[in-house]
């Protein structure tokens, strides 16, 4: 029998546009000559599920995000997560539940299982496990407890980022650090960026705790952590920072540009996710690029080979990152 993916292939678009238009849904900017490929293709593969107006759903998935609806939004690294979930889940033909670190919620019988994204408490975790084995962690590597987990190679990326620098003959580095508490503030959580920096500076002896400063990941912080190392540090700072996140990033070049300190010429700055903005600033931030609408989209079908297969293994999957160089770092030598 043909399948949303088969249309989608024959009539040359996404499975989840084919899934909207065979909905009905009204709210989809697609043209007529679109529209028309889809139900030509529909029709010649003998799918007739697109005559009803409704497509009956496979499931229900409960999407739990670690962060309040206005932190993901300061924090779009989470978000882009999230919408990677969500395109996967609606090609499939699942309806969602979002829940927010904010919301109220208990597990119904309705539901087929959760993708959590973000990190969660020991407390936390055993809630969620508790209400279904049907469970995929994306960001938050719970392997250890026999959960599937999709996460990032911190340690690759952070090590990129160094290797630049160090290949460039910067004599210093600062670091512009990320804190984080879980939701339900229970304890601070290290981030593995700063681990793998400290690790790396102290390997090659070039390592300054002065050089680094810690704050949250949004755009204020960044500015004014900046602000601090340039009042700290005077004559002394660091001929590059790396920055934890784009919105730290973003922040930190405000203060420069404000101060009259020339990026790159006298301070370079490397970032963390490739946010949209990123290649729109000026300079142009050089960034670390997390496919994070892939990380969702590994999570939705990591979760979804657990639930078709009663697979009792659990599986984690560690996603590549790549190194962009744009104008806040000086050309390569």
């Amino acid at each position: 029998m043909a399948t949303i993916k088969d249309i989608a292939e024959q009539a040359r678009v996404s499975s989840a546009t084919v899934s909207r238009v065979l909905n009905y849904d009204e709210s989809l900017s697609v043209g007529d000559e679109t529209k028309k490929r889809i139900f030509e293709a529909a029709g010649a593969l003998n799918y007739t599920k697109y005559q009803n107006k409704k497509i009956e759903k496979q499931g229900k998935l409960a999407i739990v995000q670690w962060y309040t609806e206005q932190e993901e939004l300061d924090d779009l690294y989470y978000l882009s997560i999230r919408l990677g979930v969500e395109k996967r889940a609606e090609e499939m033909d699942y309806d969602i539940i979002r829940i927010f670190q904010n919301t109220n919620f208990e597990m119904s019988p309705g539901i087929d299982g959760i993708i959590a994204i973000g990190k969660f408490s020991d407390i936390q975790v055993n809630k969620l496990t508790s209400w279904t084995e049907n469970i995929c962690f994306v960001d938050f590597d719970q392997l250890y407890r026999r959960l599937d987990s999709v996460v990032i190679d911190f340690e690759h990326a952070v090590n990129s980022v160094l290797d630049y620098f160090i290949a460039n003959n910067y004599q210093s580095i600062g670091l512009i650090a990320g804190q984080e508490n879980f939701g339900d503030k229970s304890k601070n959580i290290i981030d593995k960026r700063t681990i793998f920096f400290k690790n790396y500076m102290q390997q090659i002896g070039m390592y300054k705790e002065k050089y680094t400063f810690t704050g949250n990941f949004n755009v204020l912080s960044g500015q004014e952590l900046m602000r601090k190392a340039i009042d700290n540090l005077k004559d002394d700072l660091p001929d590059a920072f790396f920055v934890s996140n784009d919105s730290m990033a973003i922040g930190c070049l405000r203060t420069l540009q404000e101060a009259g300190i020339s990026v790159p010429e006298r301070v370079s700055l490397i970032g963390f996710n490739d946010i949209s903005l990123a290649k729109y600033i000026y300079p142009t931030l050089s960034t670390v690029k997390v496919y994070t609408e892939l990380m969702g989209e590994t999570g939705f079908d990591l979760w979804l080979d657990k639930l078709t297969t009663g697979r009792r293994v659990a599986k984690k999957i560690t996603l590549s990152t790549d190194l962009l160089l744009r104008e806040s770092t000086k050309p390569v030598i």
